[in-house]
């Protein structure tokens, strides 16, 4: 009875579920382990009222079909639907829309695929007020705002965390949803594989005078790549890349200075734009977990991988982690097994490593080859595109895996 460790093991638990990070994963996974009868306590660095602002800072998420069937699931979407724009079409060029080359490049419409748009652009305003809300009418959510933790340790009987204020929690796993400076990744002892890009991304939203018609579209330009995403109304998201000393350059200027520079790489065809809402930055880089699970300790989203977002897959591969998390804990809890044991933890390790690697791979591929202007390799590149565009069956593949409905899904992006 002297021995403190035996009293810790004896002490009931806070919660089966502790989750560093109360971003947009770490609280998806709150409201999925509830939905499997699991208590979960999401500790959160930053204050409610900073994630409640409502103030448009530019940041819009395109969430594929898988995505939008989860938060369907979540029971979030329909608070969700109406601020919703769903993207019709994706057109991919090596250039500004109305060169030229745009000709050479590719076209997924979502009318060659039975179960509906590819996506949905969502502002980060909403969905972050719409996880809140919903965490907060959860009984088996505590959510711990403005809290810091300073330390983990982990055991065969279970794990605990402490926060800044010296305040001790007990669970039966660990998540890491910090994000890619990972607390909780370099507390666990995993170590990371990455790089820098050189690049910025630079974003924004914007008004323009004509309809967007859902259409997406992602344009290879020399110095990095530039999104065009379509909100509600008329206006888009952009996310531009430019080389980190061309990008401090541009946010130091004057909205309409900014415009200058965007307009010429942005093209006319929707014709004037204007700025609608913030600008912000943030640089670009590869960052990998040599492992997503270690004892009674588990990664998603960008704690465990941050890629470019070329691709725009960034959040629903976090999203696509965290309903593969609830998967395996929610069979293992059906089954009588401990959810956090090693075996049921690699499992999730095994499903997800693979697909993201693989994800974090291509994004780079394609930054490399396409943030230049060497004639050959343009040539090649669109060559390239154009003989994917011609091809029905390679074209409806990539629409699919652009919607996320390609592999084994996890149970909450099923039908």
């Amino acid at each position: 009875m002297d021995n403190p460790d035996k009293a810790r093991i004896f002490r009931p638990m806070d919660s089966d579920l502790i989750i560093i990070g109360g971003g947009l994963n770490g609280p998806a996974l709150a409201l999925a382990a509830a939905q499997a009868g699991l208590s979960a306590l999401v500790i959160d660095a930053l204050p409610v009222s900073t994630r409640e602002a409502g103030d448009f800072d530019g940041r819009g998420y395109a969430l594929a079909l898988s995505s939008k069937r989860m938060l369907e699931g979540l029971g979030l979407w329909q608070g969700l639907a109406e601020n919703a724009q769903a993207m019709k079409e994706i057109k991919v060029s090596d250039g500004r829309v109305g060169e030229a080359e745009v000709f050479l490049g590719l076209h997924f419409d979502s009318a060659e695929i039975e179960e509906g748009p590819m996506g949905y652009m969502v502002e980060d305003r909403y969905l972050r007020r719409a996880l809140l809300a919903a965490m907060d009418a959860e009984s088996r959510i505590t959510h711990r705002a403005g809290e810091t933790v300073i330390a983990q340790e982990t055991g065969p009987s279970g794990a605990s965390v402490t926060l800044a204020s010296g305040e001790v929690l007990t669970c039966r796993l660990i998540v890491g949803a910090d994000g890619r400076q990972s607390g909780t990744c370099a507390r666990a002892g995993i170590k990371r594989t990455g790089w820098g890009y050189g690049q910025t991304a630079l974003v924004c939203a914007i008004a323009h005078e004509l309809p967007h018609g859902g259409v997406a579209h992602q344009l290879f330009l020399p110095p990095g790549p530039l999104a065009i995403l379509p909100l509600t109304g008329n206006r888009s998201s952009i996310v531009w890349s430019e080389t980190d000393a061309q990008a401090r350059a541009i946010n130091a200027l004057s909205d309409e200075k900014y415009l200058e520079i965007l307009r010429p790489r942005f093209g006319d065809f929707l014709g004037e734009i204007s700025l609608a809402g913030g600008r912000y930055t943030y640089p670009l880089n590869l960052t990998l977990a040599n492992a997503f699970v270690a004892e009674r300790v588990a990664l998603v989203g960008d704690a465990a991988h941050g890629m470019h977002p070329i691709a725009g897959q960034g959040l629903n591969a976090g999203l696509r982690d965290v309903a593969a998390l609830a998967h395996v804990i929610s069979h293992a809890v059906r089954r009588g097994e401990d959810f956090a044991s090693p075996q049921v933890l690699g499992r999730y390790q095994s499903w997800r490593r693979w697909d993201t690697a693989s994800l974090a791979a291509a994004t780079d591929v394609f930054n490399r080859l396409f943030s230049n202007d060497n004639p050959l390799l343009r040539v090649g590149r669109d060559i390239g595109m154009a003989l994917v565009g011609k091809a029905p069956g390679l074209r409806r593949s990539f629409i699919r895996e652009a919607a996320g409905l390609t592999g084994e899904l996890p149970d909450l992006m099923r039908l």
